[in-house]
Protein backbone atom coordinates (compact mmCIF):
# COMPACT_ATOMS: atom_id res chain seq x y z
CA UNK A 1 0.00 0.00 0.00
CA UNK A 2 2.63 2.71 0.84
CA UNK A 3 4.19 2.02 -2.70
CA UNK A 4 1.26 2.95 -4.36
CA UNK A 5 0.64 5.64 -2.40
CA UNK A 6 4.27 6.88 -3.52
CA UNK A 7 4.10 6.23 -7.01
CA UNK A 8 0.88 7.98 -7.32
CA UNK A 9 2.47 10.41 -5.41
CA UNK A 10 5.41 10.91 -8.33
CA UNK A 11 2.85 10.33 -10.96
CA UNK A 12 1.42 13.73 -9.68
CA UNK A 13 4.46 15.39 -9.10
CA UNK A 14 5.27 14.32 -13.17
CA UNK A 15 1.90 15.57 -14.25
CA UNK A 16 2.65 18.79 -12.07
CA UNK A 17 6.30 19.78 -13.95
CA UNK A 18 4.66 19.58 -17.87
CA UNK A 19 3.04 22.92 -16.79
CA UNK A 20 4.29 26.60 -15.22
CA UNK A 21 1.51 28.83 -14.13
CA UNK A 22 2.25 32.63 -14.87
CA UNK A 23 0.23 35.34 -13.06
CA UNK A 24 -0.23 38.07 -15.38
CA UNK A 25 -0.38 41.07 -13.39
CA UNK A 26 -1.65 44.23 -15.38
CA UNK A 27 -0.16 47.12 -13.48
CA UNK A 28 -0.47 49.29 -16.61
CA UNK A 29 -3.00 51.91 -17.27
CA UNK A 30 -4.23 50.31 -20.67
CA UNK A 31 -6.23 47.72 -21.13
CA UNK A 32 -4.30 44.10 -22.72
CA UNK A 33 -5.53 43.00 -25.72
CA UNK A 34 -3.10 40.23 -26.40
CA UNK A 35 -0.61 37.93 -24.86
CA UNK A 36 1.81 35.79 -26.41
CA UNK A 37 4.36 33.39 -25.54
CA UNK A 38 7.62 32.14 -27.56
CA UNK A 39 10.86 30.29 -26.28
CA UNK A 40 13.43 33.11 -25.55
CA UNK A 41 15.46 34.40 -28.91
CA UNK A 42 12.96 32.24 -31.18
CA UNK A 43 10.92 34.88 -32.14
CA UNK A 44 7.83 32.08 -32.31
CA UNK A 45 5.06 33.50 -30.34
CA UNK A 46 2.21 31.71 -29.70
CA UNK A 47 -0.62 33.32 -28.48
CA UNK A 48 -2.45 32.65 -24.45
CA UNK A 49 -5.94 33.09 -23.73
CA UNK A 50 -6.42 35.05 -20.41
CA UNK A 51 -10.34 35.20 -20.47
CA UNK A 52 -12.89 36.54 -23.10
CA UNK A 53 -12.63 40.16 -22.73
CA UNK A 54 -9.22 42.92 -22.36
CA UNK A 55 -7.69 42.39 -19.47
CA UNK A 56 -7.84 46.06 -17.53
CA UNK A 57 -5.35 47.94 -16.16
CA UNK A 58 -4.71 49.08 -12.46
CA UNK A 59 -3.96 45.62 -11.01
CA UNK A 60 -6.63 43.12 -12.44
CA UNK A 61 -4.55 39.90 -13.30
CA UNK A 62 -5.43 36.11 -14.95
CA UNK A 63 -3.28 32.89 -14.60
CA UNK A 64 -2.28 31.64 -17.93
CA UNK A 65 -0.41 28.08 -18.62
CA UNK A 66 2.67 27.99 -20.29
CA UNK A 67 4.11 24.30 -21.56
CA UNK A 68 7.19 23.17 -19.99
CA UNK A 69 8.79 21.81 -22.72
CA UNK A 70 9.62 25.26 -24.02
CA UNK A 71 12.26 25.72 -20.76
CA UNK A 72 12.59 27.93 -18.19
CA UNK A 73 13.54 31.06 -20.58
CA UNK A 74 10.63 32.81 -22.30
CA UNK A 75 9.77 36.15 -24.42
CA UNK A 76 7.01 37.67 -23.48
CA UNK A 77 4.50 39.94 -25.80
CA UNK A 78 1.59 41.93 -24.18
CA UNK A 79 -0.71 43.82 -26.35
CA UNK A 80 -2.12 46.81 -25.14
CA UNK A 81 -5.76 48.62 -26.41
CA UNK A 82 -3.93 51.88 -27.08
CA UNK A 83 -1.98 49.79 -29.52
CA UNK A 84 1.32 49.66 -27.62
CA UNK A 85 3.68 46.69 -27.48
CA UNK A 86 5.61 45.17 -25.04
CA UNK A 87 8.13 42.81 -25.22
CA UNK A 88 10.18 41.03 -22.26
CA UNK A 89 12.96 39.28 -23.56
CA UNK A 90 14.13 35.74 -21.32
CA UNK A 91 12.01 36.16 -18.66
CA UNK A 92 12.21 33.28 -16.09
CA UNK A 93 8.99 31.23 -15.88
CA UNK A 94 10.39 28.91 -13.07
CA UNK A 95 11.97 31.40 -11.25
CA UNK A 96 8.95 34.19 -11.24
CA UNK A 97 5.42 33.38 -10.85
CA UNK A 98 3.94 36.61 -12.25
CA UNK A 99 4.54 39.47 -14.11
CA UNK A 100 3.97 43.14 -13.63
CA UNK A 101 3.33 44.81 -16.90
CA UNK A 102 3.71 48.14 -15.31
CA UNK A 103 7.16 47.70 -13.97
CA UNK A 104 8.40 46.41 -17.54
CA UNK A 105 6.50 49.49 -19.24
CA UNK A 106 8.70 51.86 -17.15
CA UNK A 107 12.36 51.17 -18.13
CA UNK A 108 13.94 47.89 -17.67
CA UNK A 109 17.11 47.26 -19.93
CA UNK A 110 15.22 43.81 -21.36
CA UNK A 111 12.42 45.61 -22.59
CA UNK A 112 11.53 46.87 -26.06
CA UNK A 113 8.14 48.95 -25.80
CA UNK A 114 6.59 49.70 -29.45
CA UNK A 115 3.79 51.02 -30.94
CA UNK A 116 1.97 48.57 -33.54
CA UNK A 117 1.60 50.16 -37.14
Amino acid sequence: MRGLCLILLLAAVDANAATHYLDLVNTAPNSITAFSVAPAGSNHFRPLLFGDQPLQGGGNSATVALRDDDGCLRDLRTEFRNGRVLIQKNFDVCKYRSYHTGQYLRGNAQTVVAKTP
